[in-house]
């Protein structure tokens, strides 16, 4: 089985810092955590809106925290450490057993992140247009395949332009949501636990633990690739922490638009749908299409990075492999609602993750001491 680093540009020597690399890179990150679930709102709504203050910002900070530290890690280490195999991540942090099991894993929860998007895709087309959530679905599956069938060597710089498109969108309607109705963030705040809203977890602090945990089993290897092509420690510490504090301010923003307007959008499959639709019309259909984006973005690099964990990029064999997998995403996919989906993968899989973050904690803070010893 061969992982291949996916390439943005041939590596050059020194170590001076591009402003557009670390953009490109920031970018990548910040596109392949905008899926289904950030885009549609079900995740932030899940994650953090549902336990109101303390979920917007107890989880917020939490996440904002420990996100730039897990993804300057992964980037940091696949710069230094040019694995051939980007799963050999998990050795590094886990010994030999404990990094086979999350090696394999984080495949698996990458292809059921897969089908997620699938969903995602399928409750967009379903909600707002009219339409069948096969149609959306299935047309999501069919170019994410293409796209990965052509490899991503190219893809990268496409889904970095793309990402932060994405985030200055997703503020923007967050914020709108906010200005409009500012009194309902306490109102919101007030009525948290007279809905019956879904929770990632009993705890606000768990589930920015959770949150993390699963962000962390989608990034590992693909940072990993990532930071092998950065040119520098400077360059690859840059675009990690530029991506990560990105994306988790993106979040806190958009979890306190949707506090604000808690009535509208509690038991909604697309919160940010709602949002939009109260503005205007035009601009829902708009940000329909934004969510779409940011599904495909996602579904692209997953569905990658399970095809290239076992044939490399290219070959027959791994353009077989995601077509099989593509159809096998879908199935599942379109088989359970969009929302249970979110819950089910992303929150029993986040568990997991809290595990390989301790690991990962330990062996930083090793690695700093033996330094220290020198």
């Amino acid at each position: 089985m061969t992982d291949k680093a996916p390439a943005l540009s041939p590596i050059q020597s020194g170590s001076k810092l591009s402003v557009s690399r670390v953009l490109t890179f920031a970018g990548a990150i910040i596109a392949f955590l905008i899926g289904s679930g950030f885009a549609t709102g079900q995740e932030i709504s899940q994650y953090f809106t549902s336990y109101g203050y303390w979920g917007v910002f107890g989880t917020g900070l939490l996440v904002l925290a420990l996100m730039t530290y897990v993804v300057i890690e992964f980037f940091v280490v696949g710069q230094a450490k040019k694995f051939e195999q980007p799963s050999r991540i998990f050795h590094y942090y886990c010994g030999k057993y404990l990094g086979t099991f999350f090696d394999y894993f984080s495949i698996l929860f990458v292809f059921l992140s897969f089908a997620v998007m699938v969903a995602g895709a399928g409750a967009v087309f379903e909600e707002h247009y009219g339409l069948s959530k096969y149609a959306g679905g299935i047309g999501l599956a069919v170019v994410v395949g293409i796209s990965v069938w052509f490899g991503l060597n190219s893809l990268v710089d496409v889904i970095g332009k793309i990402g932060p498109v994405i985030v200055v969108v997703a503020i923007a309607l967050g914020a709108v949501g906010i200005i409009r109705n500012p009194e309902g963030i306490s109102a919101g705040n007030a009525l948290i636990p007279t809905l019956e809203l879904t929770q990632a977890s009993s705890s606000w602090f768990m589930s920015g633990l959770s949150y993390v945990g699963f962000c962390m089993l989608w990034l590992a290897a693909f940072l990993t690739a990532l930071g092998k092509t950065a040119r520098s420690k400077k360059e690859a510490a840059a675009g990690g922490a530029a991506g990560a504090i990105a994306f988790s301010v993106a979040c806190i923003v958009v979890s306190l638009g949707l506090l604000a307007n808690i009535t509208q959008v509690a038991g909604a499959e697309i919160p940010m749908l709602v949002l939009a639709r109260d503005i205007s019309p035009v601009l829902a259909s708009g940000i329909s299409v934004m969510i779409l984006a940011g599904i495909y973005t996602t579904a692209v690099p997953l569905l990658w990075t399970v095809s290239s964990r076992f044939f490399a990029d290219k070959t027959p064999r791994f353009k077989y492999c995601t077509i099989a997998l593509a159809v096998l995403g879908t199935i599942i996919g379109l088989a359970v609602p969009f929302s249970q989906m979110v819950n089910i993968v992303y929150v029993i899989n986040g568990y997991v993750g809290i595990l390989l973050l301790v690991l990962m904690l330990v062996k930083t803070a090793t690695r700093i001491a033996a330094k220290q010893k020198l």
